[in-house]
């Protein structure tokens, strides 16, 4: 099981880089990256990009190029993973990272190749915004990252390749974040007693509670004084 190292947060920041990787399936020790896309943002603005097609070990399932449109074609002339994988730490540096449904897909996708490549896993702290999504978008049935950039009238042209990702994330989460401010503006922050990471409202069996960020590996939680 890959454990990531850095932390996710559930923060509204300034300066950041949106990540988004293309592979040929869902599992992280068998499937393969075939794209990475990244945009760095300093002061809510984007300043650089950084994008590639990454060839892999193996041909591309026509069920992957069925959604991302990524062929075998496409990736012939394309660096190998490890040379991709470099370019791509150098970009993010020691940024938080931001990106969507990363906390179970991507960051274990970049941690595993890492680790095999490297011998190291990647230490920057990161957010999820599925999961801001699925905390102030309580109306939206799905929180896919086309259900969110619906919502708030983003351009959804491109979908599924890396770097167009990257730019309706990093949108959606301006717009998340407006909202995060506008909610959070008279609530304290809490702190979890085991790994004083930030707590946020769930809803469980016997109602509301408050649970730390990082469940499943953190599982602090504490009671809603009323």
């Amino acid at each position: 099981m890959i454990e990531n190292k850095g932390k996710r947060l559930n923060q509204y920041v300034s300066d950041y880089v949106v990540f988004d990787l293309e592979t040929t399936g869902f599992q992280y020790n068998m499937d393969e990256i075939i794209e990475i896309a990244a945009i760095k943002v300093v002061n809510h603005k984007i300043v650089q990009q950084y994008q590639t097609l990454v060839h892999p070990e193996n041909h591309i399932p026509s069920a992957a190029t069925a959604v991302n449109g990524i062929t075998d074609e496409m990736v012939k002339g394309a660096p190998k993973l490890e040379e991709a994988l470099k370019e791509f730490l150098v970009f993010i540096e020691k940024h938080i990272l931001v990106g969507h449904n990363i906390h179970t897909f991507d960051i274990k996708f970049i941690n595993h190749a890492t680790m095999q490549l490297f011998d190291k896993k990647i230490q920057n702290d990161y957010i999820d915004t599925l999961y801001m999504s699925r905390q102030y978008l309580t109306r939206l049935s799905h929180h896919k990252l086309v259900d969110i950039s619906k919502y708030f009238h983003i351009n959804t042209m491109g979908a599924h390749r890396a770097l167009n990702d990257c730019i309706m994330n990093q949108k959606c989460y301006e717009e998340l974040g407006k909202i995060m401010q506008k909610t959070n503006i008279n609530q304290p922050e809490i702190l979890c007693q085991k790994c004083k990471s930030e707590m946020i409202r769930r809803k469980g069996k016997y109602g509301e509670f408050y649970g730390c960020i990082n469940y499943p590996k953190c599982k602090g939680t504490q009671k809603i004084m009323k």
